[in-house]
């Protein structure tokens, strides 16, 4: 009941199902199934390759605000292939995707997806174009007939840092000022010209 002098309720709370007020969501269980036979049927057409696809480089995103992280490129790089003492002709055709386009600035990459490549080739089993012609290269008919499709993630990823074991605090720890620290060396930092000029204006009055 409306006490003193305010409004009367007058909402009218009247659900109408029509596409422009109310979003139905009844079609996600066959949108599941469906999904589902999609990627089984696509797991059939590229067997015996894995699922997951072309096997990817790991990389570090761009920015300062990302690149702590680790993910998957676009493809590894003439020179990760050298390494890794792989053809850049034959690497596509192996599962490994290639970026001609990518270059290594520093070592730990390079050596990292060379490493990745050399796992990756480790566990590797080539099927011949023709069954009773195999070629140099192409695994023998036992590994064939224990060959199975893998399904998901290739090579797992790396972490990109490693967590420093537990310690005892020390009081020496405890009694260390960061924040004074770090602001003293930004004003040496800054104040670093200045001071060396007040220096040799001292020394040549002396």
């Amino acid at each position: 009941m409306v006490k003193h002098n305010n409004e009367i309720p007058n909402q009218h709370f009247k659900k109408v199902c029509q596409q422009d007020h109310i979003r139905t969501w009844f079609n996600q269980p066959a949108r599941k199934q469906r999904r589902r036979a999609a990627r089984q049927a696509k797991a059939a057409k590229m067997a015996p390759r894995p699922t997951a696809g072309l096997l990817r480089p790991v990389v570090h995103p761009p920015t300062n605000k990302y690149n702590y992280k680790l993910r998957q490129g676009r493809g590894f790089t003439f020179q990760e292939l050298k390494e890794a003492g792989v053809n850049r002709k034959e690497a596509r055709s192996i599962g490994i995707a290639v970026d001609h386009r990518r270059k290594n600035h520093c070592t730990e990459s390079l050596q990292l997806n060379a490493q990745r490549l050399k796992e990756y080739k480790t566990k590797l089993i080539v099927f011949p174009r023709k069954r009773g012609k195999p070629k140099a290269g192409d695994a023998d008919v036992a590994e064939l007939e224990k060959a199975e499709q893998l399904k998901g993630p290739l090579l797992p990823m790396p972490l990109p840092f490693t967590e420093d074991e537990p310690m005892v605090i020390t009081d020496e720890m405890k009694g260390f000022e960061a924040y004074h620290t770090i602001r003293m060396a930004r004003a040496d930092f800054r104040l670093f010209g200045i001071r060396q000029k007040n220096r040799l204006a001292k020394e040549a009055k002396e």
